[in-house]
């Protein structure tokens, strides 16, 4: 994989002019001083949308949290609940009443206020959007909630018909935030293409899917939220940000200087970290907080992965540490658990994550599964064969995987599919192992993956079980989510963390890292809780 990704980043290299070593990105020209320059990885092309609750697409949830904004905000390095558009907040015994004390002299960027009847208007149409699709992605973050009621014109009271412990951070997600009225008065498409008016430091002024899209500063500013570090006005005056799918030509317009930031979905490649340092970059860095990528067994039907000590001799035979240097860097985290790190209530795991080949070998031998002579193990005359789906291409990491299972015996078949027929395939069970992962920083979020009643796709989630070990799993679901305390939730998701590995019913790989390269010209980029970024605290200088 290295040499291949040094090779293509040596030929845009040449393309556009430049040598590896000592090149130089130019300046951008003078009239774009104010204005940041993005290069994303490609648009959803599977849903095209930016509107706040039907986003899951995290290049469009970064943009967005600079436009809209939440009740609450998440303390990035404590995962604490802070204000934010509310100034607090008091919670009912029972967990299923939340009032909001909103704060006062807040405008959308179209001039109207934010008030009570603000809010309210947003959760009722969420509610309604709901109800119309439920699998869009935020109604995830509105489990339990019944409706709102107006206390006073800058309180409000959302009731819960069935208590959510996640709900209060729910309420700091870009999910959740609030838009303008007049953005509810728009239509499902009209939102999705980009009429979203929100009270944050930047408005969008155009959005063109698969393309790009610009936001421009708004005047007036002064609300902004304890993590931000800017309290008035937006530094910058405009963020032109374009989709460019291609890992190469991104880095290539990064160190021809025609974008300050070049922000992949995959963390860069250790000659890529090289090649980019070498240019002056900083590499920004952070762990997405939710599950980390993990792969999820087919228990049903009879299936080789049915028996607890194969799924145990799979978890043994992955060399974690190995895959982390080998498909990124020396420095890159070894994953440690179900839950990257930076997501609250994480437990770690890595004693029982150790790469361990023998017990691996002893498991299998004692499961029935004899080495043949093409070094594959045999049980009745048929080979352990595992089917793991990947959707759109395989990667290095598929194929050290693929080794690394081989040495102990065990065949690894990778089948390809288009994303549409892995999907299907999860949903028709049409799998040995499988994937799939969200970004929230709450332990909430594996409920959408892993707990039938609410997960995206229920043939997955029930899958990953065998039948004995579901309800067990989904009685930890429900004590994390009826939680009152902050001490019942770590336990019930501490629990549910030792029964996940226990039970090789969640297969950790590796952390799930973010990262962005910016220029020398780019000053105070700095995360949020759910791996965003605070736009308007950025400056650019010479």
């Amino acid at each position: 994989m290295r040499l291949q990704r040094t090779l293509a980043s040596t030929a845009i290299l040449l393309a556009l002019g430049l040598t590896l070593n000592g090149c130089k990105p130019s300046q951008p020209d003078a009239q774009a001083a104010g204005t940041l320059k993005i290069a994303f990885f490609q648009d959803n092309t599977q849903l095209v949308s930016i509107d706040p609750f039907q986003v899951y697409w995290l290049e469009h949830r970064v943009v967005l949290r600079n436009v809209v904004e939440s009740l609450t905000d998440q303390d990035p390095q404590t995962g604490q609940i802070i204000p934010w558009l509310a100034e607090r907040w008091e919670i009912s015994p029972d967990a299923r009443e939340y009032t909001f004390y909103l704060r006062q002299g807040v405008t959308f960027s179209n001039g109207e206020a934010f008030d009570a009847q603000a809010v309210k208007n947003a959760f009722d149409s969420n509610k309604a959007f709901a109800a119309e699709l439920p699998s869009t992605f935020g109604a995830t973050y509105l489990a339990g909630f019944d409706h709102a009621e107006i206390v006073d014109p800058h309180t409000i009271k959302l009731v819960l018909a069935t208590p959510n412990a996640g709900f209060l951070q729910a309420t700091s997600t870009t999910n959740l935030a609030i838009l303008a009225p007049e953005s509810y008065r728009k239509t499902v498409k009209e939102r999705s293409l980009g009429a979203v008016i929100g009270s944050g430091p930047f408005k969008l002024e155009h959005y063109t899917p698969e393309t790009g899209l610009r936001l421009v500063r708004r005047d007036g500013y002064a609300w902004a939220s304890a993590n931000v570090q800017n309290k008035g006005d937006a530094h910058l005056s405009a963020i032109d940000v374009s989709y460019v799918p291609e890992e190469s030509v991104r880095n290539g317009l990064f160190l021809q200087g025609k974008v300050d930031i070049v922000w992949p979905r995959v963390p860069f490649s250790e000659v890529d970290l090289q090649l980019l340092q070498r240019n002056n970059a900083t590499i920004q860095s952070r762990s997405l907080p939710g599950p980390a990528f993990n792969l999820y067994p087919n228990t049903r039907d009879n299936r080789i992965l049915a028996d607890q000590a194969v799924r145990q001799a799979v978890q043994k035979a992955i060399d974690r540490k190995s895959y982390a240097s080998t498909v990124y860097n020396a420095a890159f985290p070894v994953v440690d658990g179900v839950y990257d790190v930076t997501t609250p209530y994480f437990r770690s795991q890595g004693d029982k994550l150790a790469f361990d080949p023998q017990g691996a070998a002893a498991l299998l031998d004692g499961a029935g599964w004899t080495l043949g002579a093409d070094n594959y193990r045999y049980k009745d005359g048929k080979r352990l064969t595992l089917q793991y789906n990947l959707a759109g291409k395989e990667n290095a990491g598929d194929v050290l995987i693929q080794d690394q299972l081989r040495k102990v015996g065990i065949d690894v078949k990778l089948k390809v599919q288009t994303i549409a027929e892995w999907a299907a395939g999860n949903a028709a069970g049409t799998y040995d192992l499988t994937y799939t992962y969200m970004t929230r920083a709450d332990p909430i979020v594996l409920q959408t993956i892993l707990d039938p009643r609410t997960a995206n796709s229920s043939t997955l989630a029930t899958n990953t079980y065998t039948p004995t070990v579901l309800p067990l799993a989904q009685s930890l679901f429900d004590a994390g989510l009826t939680a009152t305390s902050a001490e019942q939730r770590a336990d019930a998701y501490g629990q549910l963390q030792d029964l996940l590995i226990d039970q090789g019913s969640a297969i950790p790989i590796y952390e799930r890292v973010w990262q962005a390269a910016t220029s020398a010209r780019v000053h105070n980029f700095r995360w949020s809780a759910e791996g965003f970024a605070f736009l308007n605290d950025i400056e650019i200088k010479p």
